[in-house]
């Protein structure tokens, strides 16, 4: 029966109701979403940074810092327990994470180590000579290590706030990585600034009955260290190392011009506790030096000349105003627990992400146009019903994204693009089938409500095999890609959904209002149906010359390498325009050489003022990739260039994002295989994964041949060429595997090219149709996306090519016995259900 169930139907139309108030905040200006009910306005659409411009950063906790913290409470711990049982100790120290000293009286060795086992996190061990060692655990700092991720999290979100980052996108990824992404901001370099601090402010007085210089030679008195100026050249002091007031004690901190307009300094208010320490420690002080340290460097030096007694100071020196802004910033927000390094930087000047966000929409219009023009010349009717279908279709998409929080980024809209190309596909498969059961004299209710049906299974391995890359694109974690991930996931789902419901109800009332009984003359596709290609006759042919262009590629690759682009190396991209006239290649080369940034790469785009510029890694380090972006960009500013695009890689990230692929992709293929396994015989297993291994191989060609750049974009590319393959390929094997059923004595050469033949028009039509989709996005997309969208296109003309010509006739190769499938014959069940 094709008219569905009634209660599905009215679910489908709730959806799209709900859908549309969704999106309602998302498509209201600004205003007009003042009247909204809060919980309504608050999930709307979100551009990532790739649309909107902004600042992204990955900031690694350092682990070391909290591991010497932990150490440094447990040996004054250590300290206060023995004081406080009145043990005489000496030669207390620690390093790394362990703590030695010596009991002096060695009868009460057991009562120290009683006494110390108290501590927390820690083993303690004595021996006969009076030695007692204490052993921090990594579980301790482990915790130590969670509790200041939480807090890293308070501090950054509180100083991001404070210099206007108001719609910051704050995340742990892992134990000690920081995801921060500022939408809109246009100065990354402050939240750099403010984010290298770790923000420790003291104060402390300083010695002065040892010099510095003996101090060094002799080393400093206990309780005392000596630091150094941050100015140059830097001038020693030797400081307590007990401090009158912290960070802590910090109620208020603001930046005042001076008097000239030209310097600045920073005034801070402590707490009354605090104003309270300070006036004692002044007043029995003066004439002392009084030093203002931040992260063990001094800010300030100044002698006591009275009692401070309201617990206001001023902090003066070489500062400009956004340095005095930074320094009040850190100030306020409070310290935080350990030393931030930035290891990846991905930031957008925001008027060139509001052009991106333009030609991307450009290019999802111009696909889902030629899509619907292409559906309705060749299904008529049965064509717009498709495309109304796909217009509800992408509004779930859109309206679930937003219910998730997960930004629309230039890959979510790929992923957009390739939901066109899903969805179509289900329209084609049912409306092809209908098309062979309206041939075999059905009526064309009857052959509608057999298509649907029997397109359902097939269309649920296709989604199955397509979500197995999606999820596993997903949880590699790779930046703007899982909006990619995710939208494929959604895509998959709704297309299902409506194709099912929607779709089906449309269809229904179509043929009943128009009392259709018969094939439509608009449906157009059945020049496909007289065709009865030998394709089996030349497989080994195909097989040659695949194997031959196999070798070639191998070759190729085996010689010339890959062109891995700096998710995978490291190093920094920046993509610059001039400001007049066209970019001059030559000119940026040898400005970065002489900068000794290494043998730097420029490549000018189709537009002569763009460029793309990559600056090798450095191999010092986080902070030497950051360091080499930052004197690029100085260079070409200074140039006439603007600077539209930042990417730095450090080689942390790239090592991840290494390993990340390799076993993303490992993990997939073989979560691929093994569905195909279990849902057809081995054979069909075998075909998918020859098929699969030959677009891969194909496609690595390509980007071996072209040197385009290979990034995780490129893995985000290669899964779903995979899945389309895998897709196409399970639409043909579906088809044979239900011929081996009625075709009892075919042989099998020709019964799969009988299967072939019958899905010929939906290999056609969902081929044509996704690249026309890619080829709009690769055309009006912007050279973000372009190098995605091309590297698509291409696999999916080679993927199916495979589904014809090596997944077929792998299953002559190994030997498919078409009798597992005839009646009483010990098929899988799988396979016969």
């Amino acid at each position: 029966m094709l008219q569905p169930a009634r209660w599905k139907t009215l679910a489908a139309w709730l959806a799209v109701v709900a859908s549309l108030v969704v999106l309602l905040p998302s498509v209201l200006p600004p205003g007009a979403r003042d009247g909204l009910p809060e919980w309504l306005s608050a999930k709307r659409l979100q551009p990532g940074l790739d649309l909107s411009g902004g600042a992204g950063l990955t900031l690694k906790i350092e682990r070391s810092d909290i591991e010497d913290d932990r150490l440094l409470a447990v040996v004054n711990a250590a300290g206060q327990s023995l004081r406080s049982a009145k043990i005489p100790y000496a030669d207390l120290a620690g390093s790394g994470r362990e703590i030695t000293l010596r009991i002096n009286d060695a009868a009460r060795v057991e009562e120290a180590r009683t006494a110390l086992s108290v501590i927390s996190g820690t083993t303690v061990t004595a021996a006969g000579d009076g030695t007692v060692k204490l052993v921090v655990s990594a579980e301790s700092i482990d915790v130590a290590e969670d509790e200041a991720a939480q807090t890293t999290l308070d501090v950054v979100r509180e100083r991001v706030s404070q210099v206007g980052g108001v719609n910051a996108d704050l995340r742990l990824s892992g134990r000690d990585r920081v995801v921060l992404q500022v939408p809109g901001y246009s100065d990354p370099q402050r939240l750099k600034d403010i984010l290298a601090q770790r923000g420790a402010f003291s104060a402390r007085l300083a010695e002065s009955g040892v010099s510095v210089q003996q101090a060094l030679e002799e080393g400093p008195p206990p309780g005392t260290e000596v630091v150094y100026t941050m100015g140059e050249p830097p001038v020693g002091y030797l400081v307590r190392r007990s401090a009158i007031f912290t960070s802590r004690d910090v109620v208020s901190a603001e930046m005042v011009l001076g008097t000239d307009g030209e310097g600045a300094s920073v005034v801070y208010q402590l707490s009354p506790d605090a104003s309270r320490r300070l006036a004692e420690a002044t007043a029995a002080n003066v004439g002392r030096t009084l030093a203002l340290l931040l992260d063990d460097q001094i800010l300030a030096a100044f002698e006591i000349a009275a009692p401070v007694v309201d617990g206001r100071g001023e902090i003066s020196g070489d500062f400009d105003a956004e340095g005095a802004a930074n320094l009040a910033v850190v100030l306020r927000s409070g310290s935080l627990p350990a030393s931030l390094t930035v290891v990846e930087e991905r930031s957008i000047e925001p008027a060139f992400g509001g052009a991106s966000a333009r030609a991307a929409l450009f290019a999802v219009g111009a696909a889902g146009l030629a899509v619907a023009l292409f559906m309705i010349v060749w299904y008529g009717a049965f064509g717009a019903i498709a495309v109304l279908a796909l217009l509800f279709n992408l509004l779930l998409v859109l309206a679930l994204i937003a219910l998730s929080g997960t930004p629309l980024t230039l890959p979510g809209i790929a992923g957009m693009v390739l939901t066109i190309g899903i969805a179509v596909d289900a329209s084609v498969l049912i409306y092809e089938r209908m098309r062979e059961e309206t041939a075999n004299g059905r009526p064309l209710a009857d052959a509608l409500a057999t298509a649907f049906s029997r397109t359902f299974s097939t269309m649920l391995d296709s989604g199955i095999t397509t979500l197995i890359a999606a999820l596993v694109l997903f949880f590699m974690g790779a930046g703007p890609m899982r909006g990619f991930a995710v939208t494929v996931g959604i895509g998959i789902f709704t297309t299902l959904f409506v194709t099912f419901t929607l779709s089906r109800w449309l269809v229904w009332r179509w043929v009943s209002l128009r009392r259709l009984t018969h094939l439509p003359r608009s449906v157009r596709t059945g020049l496909f149906a007289s065709l009865h290609l030998r394709f089996m006759a030349i497989r080994n042919y195909t097989f040659a010359a695949s194997a031959v262009a196999a070798l070639a590629v191998a070759l190729l690759v085996g010689v010339g390498g890959i062109n891995l682009g700096i998710d995978f190396t490291g190093g920094s991209l920046l993509e610059v325009r001039a400001r007049q006239g066209a970019a001059d290649a030559a000119d940026i080369v040898g400005r970065l050489d002489e900068a000794n940034l290494g043998d730097a790469t420029v490549r000018v785009g189709l537009d002569r003022a763009a460029a793309m510029v990559r600056i090798p890694p450095q191999g010092g380090g986080e902070n030497a990739e950051q360091t080499s972006a930052l004197v690029a960009r100085g260079e070409l500013e200074a140039a006439g260039y603007d600077i539209r695009r930042v990417e730095v890689v450090g080689p942390s990230i790239s090592g991840d994002l290494i390993s990340a692929a390799t076993i993303g992709m490992a993990i997939a293929l073989a979560a691929l295989i093994a569905y195909i396994w279990v849902r057809f015989e081995w054979q069909f297993a075998i075909g998918a994964i020859v098929s699969v291994a030959h677009d891969l191989l194909l496609t690595m060609g390509l980007f071996a041949l072209t040197r385009m750049e290979f990034n995780i974009g490129s893995i985000a590319a290669l899964l779903t060429i995979v899945g389309y393959s895998l897709n196409d390929t399970l639409v043909v094997y579906d088809r044979i595997r239900e011929n081996l059923r009625h075709f009892r004595q075919m042989p099998l050469p020709l019964l799969i090219d009988a299967s072939i033949s019958q899905t010929l028009s939906r290999t056609v039509l969902t081929a044509a149709t996704t690249l026309i989709a890619l080829a709009a996005l690769a055309i009006f997309g912007g050279e973000i996306i372009r190098a995605f969208a091309f590297t698509m296109l291409f696999g999916i003309a080679v993927g199916t090519f495979s589904s014809i010509y090596i997944a077929g006739p792998v299953l002559i190769l190994f030997r498919l016995r078409p009798d597992r499938y005839r009646l009483g014959g010990s098929g899988n069940p799988a396979a016969k259900a």
